[in-house]
């Protein structure tokens, strides 16, 4: 059984669940849809009660029948690479290959269903509040007046993007940045803002979560930090990021969280305030893990391997440490 791992050339953090994969014996094909009718191939029938789905890439050949999971990683837009590119080949091409993958008995870390949905912050809050996570005062609005009223109630807010990414080729990261007390919000009228109350944090909480495993790491604020850094991605700090123990709360919530979203796989970004508390910021479905491999010694890459190794329905863990079969 086959390891189907659906990524960009360029994604190194790929690489570090290849080699724990290779180090295991277990079979990978590794792919990038972009390169669709370029140097990969898809070929599937159907007849007789019966489909039979194959793949080509990178001259291994792999039956849809034989995979044993999916790992959606990093995927490129399909057959962005093509001879003719198109807007056209590019829906076929996606319908294609996913349709079939949708057909095959693998398990996915994570579902395109599940992880398309899931990219929405908005509704990422909502589910957060409903699994018992502490989510900070949130606002999004189009409204300038509404704007000025929730500052009025929170004087100290941030402002980030709804989307989380710039729609750019290469996207960019738009960091969070605090709101100055003089705004007059005015442009909110223009498109959508996300307004937040600020955390006034002593740390960043970074928790990776594979299945029921929550693998944590904690990045604690300099004293005399710069409070207008308030995007961790982007603050200069001496401070490396440390291995960190899960509070019960915050571990039964990621767990719901998972289950509500039908998610294997997820980034959970918090803010963790001066009694302790962890405030829950967003869950990236695909979110980065590596440099928090390299900075803890984490067991990221080999946690996501063994899953995706696994044979077998996904079983998730329960609050209480006992396993429970989920679709």
């Amino acid at each position: 059984m086959t390891v189907l791992i659906l990524t960009c050339a360029e994604d190194v953090t790929a690489d570090m669940v290849v080699v724990r994969l290779h180090e295991s014996g277990v079979p990978v094909v590794r792919l990038d849809p972009a390169d669709l009718t370029d140097s990969v191939a898809l070929s599937g029938e159907f007849g007789h009660s019966s489909f039979h789905g194959r793949l080509w890439a990178g001259g291994r050949l792999v039956s849809l029948g034989g995979l044993r999971s999916v790992w959606v990683r990093r995927p490129g837009v399909p057959a962005a690479r093509a001879a003719q590119p198109s807007a056209w080949l590019t829906e076929e091409s996606g319908q294609a290959l996913y349709g079939m993958l949708r057909g095959s008995p693998a398990r996915w870390m994570n579902h395109p269903d599940a992880a398309r949905r899931a990219r929405y912050k908005p509704w990422q809050l909502r589910l957060a509040q409903d699994c018992g996570l502490p989510v900070p005062a949130t606002l999004i609005t189009t409204v300038p007046g509404a704007a000025r009223e929730f500052a009025r109630r929170h004087p100290d807010l941030v402002v980030k993007p709804v989307s989380g990414t710039h729609p750019q080729d290469p996207p960019r990261a738009v960091p969070t940045s605090r709101v100055p007390p003089e705004a007059d919000f005015s442009a909110v009228a223009y498109g959508p803002t996300l307004l937040q109350r600020r955390v006034a944090k002593r740390a960043d909480i970074r928790l990776t979560a594979v299945g029921g495993r929550l693998l944590a790491a904690r990045k604690a604020t300099p004293a005399g930090a710069d409070p207008d850094q308030v995007d961790v991605r982007f603050a200069e700090s001496p401070e490396p990021w440390r291995p960190a123990g899960v509070p019960a709360r915050a571990a039964a919530g990621v767990r719901a969280y998972l289950r509500g979203a039908g998610l294997a796989y997820g980034a959970f970004d918090f803010a963790e305030d001066g009694d302790g508390t962890w405030w829950f910021l967003e869950c990236n479905q695909s979110g980065q893990f590596g440099f928090v491999e390299v900075d803890t010694g984490l067991p990221i890459a080999r946690t996501i391997a063994e899953w995706l190794a696994r044979p077998g329905p996904e079983r998730a863990e329960r609050p209480d440490g006992t396993g429970a079969a989920v679709p």
